[in-house]
C-alpha cells in the first residue's frame, strides 16, 4: 500500500504533490538581513508557524507560486503564521522590486546574497520551502512550485498552529 501511495505521489505534478515530512535533522540556523538592512532570525518567530521559502527573481516556478503563498499568508492570523521569503543571491533593490510588483506586502523578505543559508537548508533547487512549527523545528519541506493555498496544506498548517 505504501508503495502505491509513493508511486501515486510521484505521478502528480510538483504543484499538486503533498508536503514531505522533514527528515533533515535539526533545524538549520537562519539569520539574514531584511530589505531594511536589519537582521532577522528564525528564533524571532518562536510561537508561530513559519513558512520559509527560498526563491530568486529569475526563477519562473518561484514567480508562479508566490501569489498562492500570499493567499495562504492572508488566510491566517499574523500573530500565529509568518512567511520568510529568502531571496537567494540577489540584492535588495531587485528583491524589493519583485516583491512590490507581485504585491507581496506581508512577506518578510530576507537576503541570502552569499547563499550560505540556502546551502545550509539544502535549498539546491528553487523554489525550496520549509514549514517550521511554533517550537522552531522544521516539520515539512517541498522543492519546486506548489499551490500553497490548497485546502490540504491550509489544514496541515492549521493543525500545526493549534498543536
Amino acid at each position: 500500500m505504501k508503495l502505491a501511495l509513493v508511486l501515486f505521489a510521484l505521478a502528480l505534478p510538483a504543484h499538486a504533490q503533498p508536503l514531505k515530512p522533514w527528515a533533515g535533522g535539526a533545524t538549520p540556523a537562519l539569520e539574514l538581513a531584511g530589505l531594511d538592512g536589519k537582521p532577522q532570525r528564525l528564533e524571532d518567530y518562536r510561537g508561530r508557524v513559519v513558512l520559509v521559502n527560498f526563491w530568486a527573481t529569475w526563477c519562473a516556478p518561484c514567480l508562479e507560486e508566490m501569489p498562492s503563498i500570499e493567499r495562504l499568508r492572508r488566510s491566517f492570523d499574523a500573530r500565529r503564521f509568518s512567511v520568510l521569503a529568502v531571496n537567494v543571491g540577489q540584492g535588495p533593490r531587485v528583491a524589493a522590486e519583485f516583491a512590490e510588483k507581485l504585491g507581496l506586502n506581508g512577506f518578510n523578505v530576507l537576503l541570502d546574497r552569499e547563499m550560505k543559508v540556502s546551502k545550509a537548508w539544502g535549498a539546491r533547487v528553487l523554489p525550496a520551502t520549509f514549514i517550521v512549527d511554533p517550537d522552531g523545528k522544521v516539520r515539512y519541506s517541498h522543492f519546486g512550485a506548489l499551490d500553497w493555498s490548497r485546502p490540504d496544506i491550509r489544514a496541515l498548517i492549521g493543525k500545526l498552529i493549534v498543536e
